[in-house]
């Protein structure tokens, strides 16, 4: 495994996406457990892309604009509902809100980055650079890679979300705050779906 794989990969999991945001927002508004939850759910969603990479799946999702263009417009339509929940949940001191089950945490984590096909395409232009044309451990070695970028994925975003959590309580102790963190939520979310819908 080389050092410009490593670099290569934390520049990319440490870059804000829906995936940090997701896990941010659990820190902020349920606590550390949310955020560590969420941090697995995005984890646990590279799975997938990971085996449709390595198998070829993701080239005939990328070659099938039918099949690519509705997991797109799947993708987009769950950031646009959780925008919208967002912008319409009630505002609540922290501590007060009743708490979502770590399984609703997952799935709301894991659809987030299943439903993102750029994800897909990262792991089918991204994994082969790093594996040499006739090797004969080129699956191997594709899987040791898919394993150290969730290693790296899970570390990064439980910095994030136990970060966010840390000065929940500081930041969330205002109604006015926490109203401007919903908006703020909310508006990347619309922000990220709409240059996911024009990509």
């Amino acid at each position: 495994m080389s050092v410009e794989f490593l670099l290569t990969a934390l520049v990319i999991v440490a870059t804000p996406g829906t995936g940090v945001l997701l896990t941010v927002n659990a820190g902020l508004t349920r606590g550390p457990r949310a955020s560590v939850v969420a941090a697995l759910g995005c984890t646990l969603a590279i799975v997938p892309h990971a085996v449709a990479a390595i198998t070829g799946l993701a080239a005939l999702l990328h070659a099938g604009t039918v099949a690519f263009q509705a997991i797109k417009c799947a993708g987009v339509a769950y950031l646009l509902y959780l925008a919208w929940s967002s912008l319409r949940e009630k505002d609540q001191p922290p501590g007060t809100a009743a708490p979502k089950s770590p399984g609703r945490v997952i799935l709301s984590a894991v659809l987030v980055n299943v439903l993102n096909p750029k994800v897909t395409i990262f792991f089918f232009a991204f994994l082969p650079q790093f594996v040499r044309p006739g090797d004969p451990r080129s699956l191997l070695t594709m899987i040791e890679l898919s394993g150290v970028f969730m290693a790296l994925t899970l570390v990064v975003f439980l910095g994030y979300g136990v970060a966010a959590a840390a000065v929940r309580d500081r930041v969330l102790a205002r109604p006015r705050v926490r109203a401007w963190m919903r908006r703020v939520f909310a508006g990347t979310l619309l922000a990220l779906a709409a240059r996911l819908a024009v990509e």
